[in-house]
């Protein structure tokens, strides 16, 4: 009687844990959670180039770095993308300037590090065109990469920036540099285990500035050719 008692209780434990998990399963998804966007082909979290990675900058901060991170990147004959925020590209004119004069591709980062997945269709649109127009006139280039920062995005931001010609770019390495400030570590994780089609994901630091030159020869090292994300694409 004991055990059938305890066989019992173990079925209606089972049972309740189903419930839980399906009822914080559709609050997420009912939410806009994975199922909205995760799956949704605009969101480019790597290209399809059999031997081509992105190396790709995301700036709001270290200004101080960017020199040394252009002079790697001319000595070892090798593009980038660089994300610009819209605030920072308002204080770095200049800065943002040698960046395009020196052959990188531009893309756009928003323009105050907003969460776009919890931006509303005026929230996106309006991230998105300021920065546009604002580095437009800088540079007289025309961006058509937006890389959602924190990248977070919603379907909201999937359908803005493709109504406004862009797309939107995601990571599939990402060196976490703004947290671990540690050059082996970003070395090792912008080449460890990279294909073709990477995208990989950094920030202007002192690390990352450093560990640069490391990544770029692992991934010649492996046969791979880093460069822009329309490259990987």
């Amino acid at each position: 009687m004991i055990k059938r008692t305890k066989f019992f209780g173990y079925i209606v434990s089972g049972i309740a844990a189903v419930f839980v998990i399906g009822g914080v399963l559709t609050v997420w998804l009912g939410a806009g959670g994975v199922s909205e966007v995760a799956t949704d082909p605009r969101a480019l979290y790597s290209g399809t180039s059999e031997s081509g990675v992105a190396l790709m900058f995301n700036v709001y901060s270290g200004t101080e770095y960017i020199p040394s991170i252009l002079s790697t990147l001319e000595e070892k004959q090798v593009k980038a993308t660089f994300f610009i925020g819209g605030c920072w590209a308002e204080k770095n004119e200049e800065t943002l300037k040698s960046v395009y004069a020196a052959g990188h591709e531009i893309g756009s980062h928003g323009y105050l590090h907003r969460d776009h997945s919890k931006l509303d269709k005026r929230g996106n649109t309006d991230e998105i065109t300021v920065t546009h127009k604002l580095i437009s006139n800088m540079l007289d280039v025309s961006m058509t990469l937006f890389a959602p920062p924190s990248g977070a995005y919603n379907a909201v931001t999937l359908d803005v920036a493709e109504s406004l010609g862009y797309k939107t770019v995601l990571w599939s390495r990402d060196t976490i540099d703004w947290r671990d400030h540690d050059t082996d570590l970003i070395v090792s994780r912008a080449t460890t285990k990279t294909v073709g089609g990477d995208f990989i994901l950094m920030h202007p630091t002192k690390n990352t500035a450093e560990a640069l030159p490391r990544i770029i020869d692992g991934l010649v090292a492996k046969n791979l050719n880093p460069g822009t994300v329309s490259d990987a694409l």
